[in-house]
């Protein structure tokens, strides 16, 4: 039943809430062993909540999902973990997350309950409304950020918060993009994508992509870098900027056999690779171990 319920939680997806770290790492925090154990604890509570949203989600769906070929698999609409014992869970963990994002810092807390509430009205209403769903995704990957920011105690960067609400629009209008172009029955798969135009969800996708690498190549360049790091040299980062994006059109527009793009390119050497040398010459700059 205990590996059930981690199922439920769906712990694949807790890699988008390595975003509540961007802040230690651009606040030159990375070495700081507090800082670290703070970044941790607010992941880790992130983590835990958008899992008690999956709950919640499966929960209300249980009908409809034993309907189908592949969700009545999963551990609720089997009957591997009983709807009583997931309901109790996610009635208990809510709650005692917010309590210790209270202690780990109020305003932290604050930011981990809008996203708590944001991804009710995404999971219940907003995302069967077009446009307004990847928006609402975006608002989440913002408000990640914002609460690593305030669990640290450290100024959010406008710049950061920008460039993360771009890559993440770009990453959610790939996914539906993708959708669209692979789904026989666009409607049945996901009631929003009857919205959507394949042509414009691609000419935003392009337009979104450029849009993100010239905001952080604005950004490296800012006065507020050099003033910040005492060096406009992270613009030499925005290469893989460019390698990533143009990467990830490539896997959403080629790949249309895959489950989804954004898990296609974690799986992806070549997007992977680029990804961990972005990371690691972005932490030698701001750390001027280089």
């Amino acid at each position: 039943m205990l590996l059930a319920l981690i199922k439920t939680l769906r712990p694949r997806q807790w890699i988008k809430n390595l975003f509540v770290a961007v802040p230690l790492m651009y606040g030159q925090r990375l070495t700081d062993p507090s800082s670290l154990l703070i970044t941790a604890g607010a992941v880790a509570l992130f983590c835990l909540i958008s899992g008690c949203v999956y709950i919640l989600n499966d929960l209300v769906d249980v009908e409809k999902d034993r309907a189908h070929p592949k969700k009545r698999n999963r551990p609720i609409p089997s009957g591997k973990l009983p709807e009583v014992v997931a309901r109790r869970f996610a009635v208990i963990c809510v709650p005692v997350c917010l309590a210790l994002g209270y202690w780990l810092q109020p305003l932290y807390a604050a930011a981990l309950g809008g996203y708590f509430a944001l991804n009710l009205a995404y999971s219940f209403k907003l995302k069967q409304i077009a446009y307004v769903d990847v928006l609402s995704i975006a608002a989440g990957f913002i408000l990640r950020v914002l609460a690593g920011a305030l669990a640290l105690g450290i100024p959010a960067s406008p710049w950061l918060l920008g460039c993360t609400g771009l890559l993440a629009m770009f990453l959610g209008f790939g996914k539906r993009a993708h959708e669209l172009a692979g789904a026989e029955d666009p409607q049945k798969q996901r009631a929003a994508l009857a919205a959507y135009n394949l042509t414009t969800l691609r000419i935003i996708l392009y337009a979104l992509g450029v849009a993100t690498v010239g905001l952080y190549v604005a950004y490296t360049l800012s006065d507020h870098v050099l003033e910040l790091f005492g060096t406009n040299r992270l613009a030499w980062t925005a290469v893989f900027g460019v390698v990533g994006i143009a990467r990830f059109i490539f896997l959403s527009t080629t790949r249309r056999e895959a489950e989804s793009p954004t898990e296609e390119m974690l799986k992806d050497p070549l997007f992977m690779l680029n990804f961990v040398v972005w990371i690691a010459l972005t932490a030698a700059l701001l750390y001027g171990w280089i």
